[in-house]
């Protein structure tokens, strides 16, 4: 299993806080993008919002191999001024 969290607008737009995925050999962060857009159009407008990536609070690409038991944190970019 892996462990996926949402926070700000991805949370409030997918109406997801935390959630748990079945985990598979050489799974990506893009793989579970692809399984959470299946689950409803919430999570592709969720998506577009181009949200930040974290793998067990580091910063990763779509790309990054998951291994079993990550947890796995979308967050909309931060802006400041």
């Amino acid at each position: 299993m892996i462990t996926v969290k949402c926070f700000a607008q991805v949370r409030e737009i997918s109406q997801t806080e935390e959630m748990s995925l079945s985990f598979h050999q050489n799974m990506s962060i893009a793989d579970v993008q692809r399984q959470l857009c299946a689950q409803g159009e919430q999570w592709q407008k969720a998506f577009s919002l181009s949200p930040l990536i974290a793998c067990n609070h580091i910063i990763v690409s779509e790309n990054h191999v998951l291994n079993e038991g990550d947890e796995v944190a979308f967050f909309p970019p931060v802006t400041g001024g």
